[in-house]
């Protein structure tokens, strides 16, 4: 993946912490996001800070209608003396998790399609 240096996570991000990368022929969907207004993600105890969330999905369509995605995260966790600062490689890891779990689900797809193909009829009088 190809990181801007002059980008603090080595991507440009919109507003809300999102963007879209093209990486390997697929069209990914990037978002840096704390955990500051969950309530099920909570700062962390000892420094106060919450922990910086990075996630990648990309989405394939196919025939029919059928879907696949790959997802991808990274969780930074703050330091104890203060909040997480950006890492411009977090985001490159989020994307190669997403490409990974993309490829192993083709697999798994693929396998289990061929468990479904209808099989040939017996010919008459065999």
């Amino acid at each position: 993946m190809n990181i801007d240096p002059t980008q603090p996570w080595g991507i440009a991000l919109d507003y809300a912490g999102r963007a879209t990368v093209t990486e390997a022929g697929h069209t990914l969907q990037i978002r840096v996001h704390d955990a500051g207004l969950g309530d099920t993600l909570e700062p962390d105890p000892v420094s106060g800070y919450p922990a910086v969330y990075v996630t990648a999905q990309l989405t394939e369509t196919g025939e029919f209608g059928a879907q696949l995605r790959g997802t991808g995260q990274t969780v930074l966790n703050p330091p104890p003396e203060g909040p997480v600062l950006p890492d411009q490689s977090a985001i490159p890891t989020a994307v190669a998790t997403a490409l990974t779990d993309f490829a192993s689900r083709v697999t798994a797809y693929a396998s289990l399609c061929t468990t479904w193909l209808p099989t040939e009829p017996s010919p008459a009088g065999a």
